[in-house]
């Protein structure tokens, strides 16, 4: 392999990149393009590179705190369509054009999954404490009410990660996620992407996609903690409608994280975060990371042609 130098940041460009670990592959989402690269079955790489809708790159981007909500669903529509392709690609077979309102029902049915498992069931086994050991109505009692509900909704998200990491498939997903966070990490500290360079870092890193879900969790805990208990069905809305209100504080919490990870109190600020990324990132081998190089350099080199467009 021979690698572009694209280990420097342009100086033009101020901007984080991110991705997310796919079938037998790596997304990588630059400042305006998406860039994806796959495994094939005969041990070739399969590339592609789209623009990024300006849905998700334009002026509410740009907006603290209601930016996260837009995050949030970016990350999952464009995480959906780069799965399909994955698994397309990874498996020999045609690639099957998914269309934006497949997409839709998809996101549709995982924000629904992930509202019903995480937000509304741990709301329905308080409700049943409630109405036994947790009845009386005081302030103290209601506090330590929403304050169960929101240990057993991050107990949820735990187990669920946990779980998921023992089926062959998702660890293997895993280990690209490892790779995709230390080619990052690698191009952040301006360092050529070579396989040998990227092999200095660990797999954990502290703006992880996987962290922003585990804010979400956290700082639910502590909202609902203080609304009281109102019937069950207002409670329910409160939890479905405040998401976005806790997606935007998880958003900017991380992002500030991120800029500042090597401040002593943040070091301490992410230790849960970091953590939690031993359960979702495994040591990946070299062919993994060169499929993590191969899509960075992709995003990198389509960016820096809009940046050179821009300056003509």
């Amino acid at each position: 392999m021979n690698p572009k130098q694209v280990g420097t940041k342009p100086p033009e460009q101020n901007f984080f990149y991110g991705g997310q670990a796919l079938i037998e592959g790596v997304m990588i989402r630059g400042n305006n393009n998406l860039s994806v690269s796959v495994r094939k079955p005969d041990g070739n790489i399969e590339s592609k590179t789209t623009v990024i809708s300006q849905i998700f790159t334009g002026p509410v981007k740009k907006i603290p705190f209601i930016r996260g909500s837009l995050v949030l669903i970016e990350t999952m529509f464009l995480g959906i369509k780069s799965l399909i392709y994955s698994a397309n690609v990874s498996a020999g077979e045609e690639e099957e054009e998914i269309g934006n309102l497949g997409v839709a029902i998809s996101l549709s049915i995982s924000l629904t999954f992930t509202i019903l498992v995480f937000f509304v069931l741990p709301l329905l086994v308080v409700h049943f404490l409630d109405s036994t050991i947790l009845s009386a109505q005081t302030p103290i009692i209601s506090f330590t009410s929403n304050l169960i509900e929101g240990i057993i909704r991050l107990t949820f998200f735990i187990l669920y990660i946990w779980l998921i990491g023992f089926m062959p498939d998702i660890k293997r997903v895993f280990q690209y996620h490892g790779a995709e966070h230390m080619t990052v990490k690698a191009y952040e500290a301006n360092l050529p992407l070579e396989i040998t360079n990227i092999r200095q870092f660990s797999t954990a890193h502290p703006r992880c996609g996987t962290a922003f879900l585990l804010l979400v969790m956290i700082i639910s805990v502590i909202t609902f903690a203080f609304l009281g208990r109102p019937d069950l069905w207002l409670r329910i809305i409160s939890r479905v409608i405040l998401i976005p209100v806790i997606a935007g504080i998880a958003y900017e919490t991380l992002r500030f994280t991120g800029k500042h990870s090597d401040n002593i109190f943040v070091k301490w600020l992410i230790i849960p975060n970091m953590a939690l990324q031993k359960l979702t990132t495994k040591e990946p081998d070299d062919d993994q990371i060169e499929i993590a190089i191969d899509a960075m350099e992709n995003a990198i080199e389509a960016d820096q042609k809009d940046l050179t467009k821009i300056n003509e």
